[in-house]
């Protein structure tokens, strides 16, 4: 939740409205009685050019495009009046500035002001509202917009478009960044410029909205995006549900971006006196690259956006890798106790812990019988959490509220409560019978609630969720709504998960909560205020993680980024891979293991006891840090590379990863980024396996030349023969002297 910095006129003319971040700006022509239109975004300008900024601007595209006059053109709204009309024509009626405190209850800067700014619009014809709203921050480069439509007419009127927000780009060398991928392969960056067209990114899964596209673009106005130099646009729906993301290039002059709910088979009707809230559309500009735009995202997003963004994350032991459905109190203690004597602080029980009638042995039973299966757990989740406390650890335990499965007492009693069309049969999803409850229904709420509830009521000392989400929308409809709201059923799902989330983080605002569906499934800004973190991938192969690590950290912070260091062969790949390789791709994220401790032999617990340790050392740089991405995997260089650094800049942490394994290669020396190039800095190797420390251990060297010239990495490991692999990474720890 952010706000944006609005100098209502200044030096401007009277009809001029000027928003403005520290760095950033935004101005528009907001004449009483004419439409609110586009003069300017981009730097932040003097007050000076906001005042002639008119006379060189053309005033040509409309903030809030409508359909229906000049019907050629892309609209945001399209609406069908009361009276049956397709044609709406808004003009500004007034515009509001206001300060607004925080009051997201998780958020780091609850309390904080904000500045919202809202215009209002009004049909010509019609008593018909759009209320375009805008909010910033005086300490963050993002503006948030949205948009508030209400219907005063005599009937109720359809919304059939009704995005967030629209945006001109000027016509240039334009090309736009994207995420893109699957289940275990999520957040590939794809890299192309604007051609004549229309180009869609859009979502329609119905529960989970980031495994396929994410709601989130780059926009480089001066070619092929480069990591630190060059001008970006950065665009993030925060959203939950199905969203579409339309980037309209056609014969005028500018490329046109379009961001909101994706209205198919989802148009709804607004009652007279309703208001539609329309979810934020977060943009930000920045002349420093792509890692420029991704440094503003991130501090907006730990600052107003995420839950607990200012807080340390734990180092955990997550169960599912390393037992699967086979939970049993003497492998939980086992766990724990690996765990805690290598530094963690925090165990998490996955699946199958659950289910009384029907037992949870497999991914096809059991699914809202919330009730601990006393089979495998005689004596409940309290004997954990206390055993948990023995060894210095925090316990967490894995739920999935929304779902449930045919095989389950709770579908047995509430057939009623899925989701499906009322006069169709359920479409199972994962193990042939999974179903989903639908959220719209207050009663399943209520009942999603109870889960939570009733697991703190009985065990306070639970302070970590993971909340799973494994299923997609199979069969439009709600049993729960009426049949002219049917075209509601995806929106009305969000609402009421919202508005769950919102009664869980009121109750428990300390309680970590992570954010996993099937994955990377919820990987986005709209689920975060409610969510200290989200799972990545399934996939933990080391290899592959560089690559969906990186594209998420376009959007999003480490602090965020649960990664984990996983089994070799890995699970989903089966792919060999060092623990030294798994080890330091996961310590670029939130550091974890899904691994199953008893296997690992002493010398590799030893450097997992090393890799907690140094974890800890750098984790405040990683987690709080400015990213400054260095060498791209997708760039097919043979390296791929990055870093943190503090915000004082004192120290830094820096990532290189080998790809590429072939004989007399020659890979790219890295130059380092964001360091003061007055600072000296000391370097010290972390994790090391070598049998010799590197040549410039322990040496120091000025942030000019670190920036200027980097260091040589060795290609490879000095190990003894045997230990010889063709893997090879390294971490630096960068601390000012």
């Amino acid at each position: 939740m952010v706000a944006m910095t609005i100098m209502a006129t200044g030096a401007a003319t009277a009809d001029n409205i000027s928003i403005a971040t520290p760095n950033t700006q935004m101005v528009l022509s907001a004449n009483q009685g004419e439409d609110l239109r586009y003069l300017y975004y981009g730097a932040r300008v003097t007050d000076q050019d906001v005042e002639t900024i008119g006379s060189v601007e053309s005033a040509y595209y409309s903030v809030y495009p409508a359909y229906g006059l000049y019907c050629q053109s892309e609209p945001a709204i399209a609406v069908t009046h009361a009276d049956g009309s397709l044609a709406t024509q808004l003009a500004v009626e007034n515009v509001e500035t206001t300060s607004e405190t925080v009051s997201q209850p998780c958020v780091a800067g609850k309390g904080k002001t904000a500045t919202v700014t809202r215009i209002k619009l009004k049909d010509t014809v019609y008593d018909f509202y759009v209320t375009v709203c805008y909010r910033t921050y005086a300490d963050a480069d993002v503006i948030e917009t949205w948009t508030e439509i209400t219907n005063n007419e005599k009937k109720a009127v359809k919304l059939r478009r009704f995005d967030s927000g629209f945006l001109p780009v000027r016509k240039g060398n334009v090309w736009v960044s994207h995420l893109s991928g699957s289940w275990s392969n999520e957040a590939n960056v794809t890299e192309e410029p604007l051609t004549p067209g229309i180009m869609v990114i859009e979502n329609k899964d119905g529960i989970r909205n980031a495994h396929t596209s994410h709601a989130e673009i780059m926009l480089s106005l001066d070619g092929k995006a480069r990591e630190n130099s060059g001008d970006i646009i950065g665009a993030a729906l925060c959203y939950t549900g199905n969203y579409k993301i339309r980037i309209k290039t056609h014969d005028d002059e500018s490329h046109q971006l379009f961001a909101g709910i994706n209205e198919e088979n989802s148009e709804y009707i607004l009652a007279k006196g309703e208001t539609f809230e329309t979810p934020i559309l977060a943009i930000t500009y920045s002349r420093e690259g792509l890692s420029g735009a991704s440094r503003n995202f991130h501090k907006w997003g730990r600052n107003y956006q995420l839950a607990h963004g200012d807080q340390e994350r734990r180092i955990l032991l997550n169960s599912w890798e390393g037992i699967y459905f086979g939970i049993n109190e003497d492998a939980m203690d086992q766990m724990m106790e690996d765990i805690a004597s290598m530094g963690g602080e925090l165990f998490v029980m996955d699946d199958g812990w659950f289910g009384t009638k029907y037992q949870r042995n497999s991914d096809n039973a059991a699914l809202g019988d919330w009730d601990v299966d006393e089979r495998k757990l005689p004596n409940g989740i309290g004997i954990l959490v206390d055993d948990a406390k023995k060894h210095g650890i925090d316990f967490g335990i894995w739920i999935e509220p929304e779902m449930t499965n045919t095989t389950s007492a709770l579908y047995e009693e509430h057939p009623d409560w899925i989701i499906k069309s009322p006069l169709r049969e359920a479409i199972p999803g994962r193990g042939g019978t999974q179903l989903i409850l639908d959220m719209a229904n207050p009663e399943v709420q209520d009942f999603a609630f109870s889960i939570v509830d009733n697991l703190m009521q009985a065990d306070p000392e639970i302070s970590y969720i993971k909340w799973d989400a494994n299923m997609s929308v199979n069969n439009h409809g709600s049993q729960y709504l009426t049949a002219d709201k049917q075209s509601h059923a995806t929106i009305e799902y969000h609402r009421g998960l919202v508005n769950l989330c919102k009664r869980i983080r009121e109750k428990y605002p300390d309680l970590t909560i992570q954010d996993c569906a099937s994955g990377g499934g919820r990987v986005n800004w709209g689920f975060l205020p409610y969510f200290d973190e989200f799972w990545t991938s399934d996939n933990n192969d080391a290899l592959q993680r560089i690559y969906m690590q990186w594209g998420t950290s376009y959007f999003f912070p480490a602090i965020a980024m649960g990664a984990h260091i996983g089994a070799s062969p890995g699970h989903q790949t089966f792919r060999l891979i060092p623990l030294k390789f798994r080890i330091d791709v996961a310590m670029s994220g939130r550091l974890g293991m899904e691994i199953q401790p008893k296997t690992l032999s002493e010398e590799e617990r030893e450097l997992c006891r090393n890799t907690i340790a140094d974890y800890k050392k750098i984790r405040p740089v990683v987690q709080f840090g400015d990213i400054y991405r260095l060498v791209s995997p997708f760039d097919n260089l043979g390296v791929a590379s990055l870093m943190y650094v503090s915000e004082d800049k004192s120290q830094a942490a820096f990532y290189w990863y080998k790809i590429g394994h072939f004989m007399n290669e020659h890979l790219p020396r890295v130059r380092m980024a964001g360091l003061d190039p007055d600072k000296n800095y000391k370097i010290t190797e972390l994790n090391r396996i070598d049998n010799e420390p590197l040549a410039f251990e322990g040496k120091t060297f000025s942030g000019a030349f670190l920036m200027a010239n980097g260091l040589e990495i060795p290609y490879n490991h000095n190990v003894d023969y045997h230990k010889n692999t063709s893997w090879a990474s390294r971490i630096l720890y960068l601390c000012e002297e």
